[in-house]
């Protein structure tokens, strides 16, 4: 007893039980079971109590609170609630009772808090959905009957009854099999159901889709029909370490997260010193602390970018609303500027490359190939659909891949399943089984005879025959025409085609028995059979090339398979290698890390191998972005920097792992959904730019005043509506410029290049300068010739005016690197509108009296109106003049 609950031990710790090593006669005794009478039900219940429950648990999710302390954390938004903290002690110690700085500080930060936490509850519940796939009911012998339970009191040792149609409860050691294929697809990424074969003995590091003799749980059985004794349950089996793995993995932040939290960084960094710094002088300068104060805040309020936050979670929005009309759906904002930067694409094969469906795609026969439309290509077809267990319901054909296969080539080739099966009744049935390799049926022939048809593999069903079918007539198989059809065999094997051979013959009487109806068959041919690749898949693989992003092909299919189809896809070129799952393990991290971008195929792969690859691309800085369908692609969905999961063929699982739905299913999806995220990033790093370069136009123009000795020119109410309502609107607008037309002629933006690289910082600095410039020159005009008391109201409205209406200005400079006179206004509608409705409210707050009095501004006349006008224009022609020299720089 000590030694089997050592054994129990054993595997519940480590899970290393070789179970597909063993024979099922040392599995049962290991478990201490019976194959005939199963557990008793003293013995079931200890082990459940010893191993728990036959179900999947996911980790402890954070509470609501955390989850909004934690959108609080970013040290922009610290910042900004210090602003707003200190914007209301100086109102209330002041005495002016002037709140509002704070009051729509605290607002900005609560919204995109309250959005940061909604986008977060809709994330992950792989969990739950893994716990779905499981058969809610599992039939089981104990104490000697069969007896059907729930099957979350499955536990290791129950002898388990399985047929076609069941959910397999647990993983199993096969005891017995009937012809038994299992759809492991959500496992393995296998198209094809697997096999399976209790008698099967298999090497220690086998393959998880090369174990014949195990059934997992989570997979259907599509075929025929079983016993086996459960080895592992719950978080032990298979599906359980996909579970483990993905409450492990954590997905990285994006480029644009890092870089935007550097920047808030740096400006919040650079608002305290600057503050501190203008505090400290304005001491030595004998001015009183409290005004000292005021200014601080206020230039504070102007060197942070309160919106920007906001700004760029609604231009990810709006990227995400066109991304849903290409048919990709984003479930994370930040996921879509991260496709922008992506430079892998990791790619199952099944479903996403390919069509996810068997097609006949080659006939031969004795005399060569023949075309998918001739007669002898529609007997063959009409052949291996009367030798199949496939139906037709409404329309549509049910049943096994590759049986379902024929009868769709069949029916394109205008031959209906249901007039064969009339014509030809079947009366006797040999089941295909994994031992035989073959299916034979017989039929009843019109004049009373009897049509006997074999399909199966051609190495087995070749031996069987004694004649071949060559024309209308029928020759001998001699050693010669043996070698021959081998050899066609081969040919089309190398293609990566699954190939079934069809043999018959015709009798007046019916065979006795196996043997016998087996006995004298005549070989029609072979048919070649894949799943496709998707038409478009071709062109988008081309398409990540000439943009820089490196295609990967990963599949647990076979590696011959795999290499054909990236091949044909242009994935696979000369220089490139494929790698199977059982060499990569093999490897340690660091050998792989190296060697990784000599891989574009990585065939027969585990889901653990799957995150091994994506981190070792990610180990070299790359944004990786994965898609794929099954439950064995959930945890490197979720640990690559996007994961697109199917939304057609999709499991629910994979689907609640990745941070974007394809639902068309397609890899071009994919091609289109980043360049997509590629405009959305231009248009973020335009946004940046356009707010930066403002920001520094506001802090020039406070600090240029104060470092004068003159009052402040602007007040904490007039920056910030010059930062929440004349940046913003411009901004969100830069948000919707259409995409460039050769964005994916350029390269991936490096991970390694900071916000402002690519002379982006030099521009922001000068065109900020500029734009303070101009501002100061506003409000010295005004001082000097309108202002008549001590209260500067004319220069501080005019630099007001000016600030704001050269900023209107500017956001058009930034549409572009061209010229704002080859590139076409209309082109971005939203623009002009914001121009419109920015400067109608600009006049407003100086020209409407009871605005006027909120914002402390005066009326200006026409003289007054033309030098704001004529200055704010200026930051136009300067941008022209620098884009012409720029243009003409890099002609030369």
């Amino acid at each position: 007893i000590i030694s089997v609950m050592m054994i129990f031990s054993s595997e519940r710790n480590d899970n290393k039980m070789d179970w597909h090593c063993s024979t099922s006669s040392e599995v049962i005794k290991k478990l201490s079971s019976d194959k005939i009478n199963g557990l008793t039900t003293q013995q079931a219940e200890k082990r459940l109590s010893e191993y728990g429950t036959n179900k999947l648990t996911a980790t402890k999710s954070k509470s609501v609170f955390r989850k909004f302390a934690e959108q609080l954390s970013d040290f922009m938004v610290m910042i900004l609630l210090a602003a707003a903290a200190l914007s209301f002690i100086t109102a209330h110690i002041s005495g002016n009772g002037d709140y509002v700085d704070s009051i729509i500080i605290l607002i900005i930060v609560t919204v995109n808090a309250i959005t940061g936490v909604i986008q977060e509850n809709k994330a992950e519940k792989s969990i739950s959905e893994l716990q779905k796939l499981s058969s809610p009911k599992s039939h089981v012998i104990r104490n000697g009957k069969n007896m059907t339970i729930p099957s979350e009191s499955v536990v290791p040792g129950d002898i388990l009854l399985l047929g076609t149609g069941d959910y397999i409860p647990a993983d199993a050691r096969l005891l017995e099999t009937n012809g038994m294929k299992v759809d492991e697809s959500a496992l393995t990424g296998e198209s094809v159901p697997a096999e399976k074969d209790a008698s099967a003995l298999l090497t220690e590091n086998c393959a998880v889709g090369d174990m014949k003799n195990m059934a997992f749980a989570s997979s259907l059985i599509t075929y025929g029909n079983g016993k086996a004794v459960a080895v592992a349950t719950g978080m032990s089996a298979q599906v359980g370490k996909i579970a483990s793995m993905i409450n492990e993995q954590i997905t990285p932040q994006t480029p644009l997260q890092k870089r935007l939290s550097q920047t808030g960084k740096i400006l919040g960094i650079g608002a305290i010193g600057i503050c501190m710094l203008i505090f400290v002088l304005g001491l030595i300068q004998h001015t009183e602390p409290l005004d000292m104060f005021m200014i601080a805040v206020s230039l504070a309020v102007a060197a942070i970018p309160e919106g920007l936050a906001a700004i760029v979670t609604i231009v990810m929005a709006i990227g995400v609303g066109r991304l849903a009309r290409k048919r990709a759906i984003i479930r994370k904002l930040p996921a879509v500027e991260a496709l922008g930067s992506a430079n892998v694409i990791c790619s199952d094969k099944t479903g996403t490359l390919t069509q996810n469906k068997m097609t006949v795609t080659a006939a031969v026969t004795y005399g060569g190939d023949v075309s998918l439309e001739s007669t002898s290509c529609k007997e063959l077809l009409s052949l291996c659909s009367l030798c199949n267990n496939a139906v037709v319901s409404n329309g549509t054909v049910k049943g096994e891949p590759t049986e379902t296969a024929f009868i769709n080539a069949l029916e394109k080739a205008g031959v209906s399943k249901s007039s064969l099966d009339s014509e030809y009744p079947r009366v006797y049935e040999i089941p295909f089984s994994s031992q035989r390799k073959r299916m034979t049926t017989v039929h009843r022939l019109k004049n009373g005879g009897y049509r006997v048809i074999t399909k199966g593999a051609p190495d087995v069903i070749l031996p069987l025959c004694t004649l071949v079918k060559s024309g209308s007539s029928h020759s001998v198989i001699t050693a010669d025409v043996r070698r021959r059809i081998e050899a066609q065999n081969t040919r089309l094997a190398s293609q990566a085609l699954r190939v079934l051979a069809v043999a018959m013959y015709d009798t007046s009487f019916m065979p006795k028995d196996e043997r016998q109806i087996e006995s004298r068959l005549v070989f029609c041919g072979m048919l070649g059979m894949i799943d496709p690749p998707r038409p478009q898949a071709k062109q988008a693989v081309a398409v990540c090339k000439s943009a820089g992003i490196k295609p990967v092909m990963i599949t647990g299919d076979h590696i011959v398979t795999a290499k054909a189809i990236a091949e044909d896809l242009g994935i696979m070129s000369d220089r490139d290698k494929a790698i199977t799952g059982q060499e990569l393990d093999n490897m340690n991290a660091s050998e792989l890390n190296k060697k990784i971008y000599e891989y574009s195929v990585f065939a027969r792969v585990s889901p653990e191998h799957k995150v091994k690859i994506v981190k070792a691309f990610q180990s070299h800085g790359d944004i990786v972005a994965m898609t794929g369908d099954g439950v064995n692609d959930a945890p490197a969905l979720k640990a690559a920097d996007i994961g697109c999961a199917m939304g057609k063929s999709g499991t629910d699982v994979a689907r609640s792992a990745a941070d974007m739905i394809l639902t068309d299913d397609n890899f071009s999806t994919v091609v289109e959904a980043i360049r997509q995220g590629r405009g959305v990033y231009d248009n973020i790093k335009k946004t940046v730019h356009f707010l930066l370069s403002c920001n520094i136009g506001e802090i020039i123009t406070v600090l240029a005043a104060f470092l004068m000795g003159l009052p402040s020119p602007l007040l904490a109410i007039q920056l910030l509506w010059v930062n929440l309502v004349t940046d913003s609107l411009p901004a969100l607008s830069l948000g919707m410029e259409p995409v460039d037309k050769s964005i994916m002629k350029r390269k991936p933006v490096s991970t390694k290049k900071s916000l402002f690289s690519d002379g982006m910082g030099k521009s922001i600095l000068i065109e900020g300068c500029f734009i303070g410039a101009i501002s100061v020159l506003a409000y010295t005009i005004g001082r000097v010739f309108y202002d008549v008391g001590s209260e500067p109201i004319i220069g501080r409205t005019m630099t007001f005016a000016v600030l704001s209406i050269s900023q209107l200005i500017h956001a058009f400079n930034i549409r572009s690197e061209e010229s704002l006179f080859k590139i076409s206004l209309l082109s971005n509608m939203k623009m002009i509108y914001s121009f419109c409705i920015c400067m109608l409210l600009q006049i407003s707050v100086i020209s409407i009296p009871f605005l006027s009095a909120i914002f402390k501004t005066a009326s200006l006349n026409f003289s007054q109106w033309c030098i704001v006008m004529l200055l704010s224009i200026s930051p136009l022609l300067i941008s022209e003049a620098e884009k012409l020299f720029n243009k003409h720089d890099t002609d030369l």
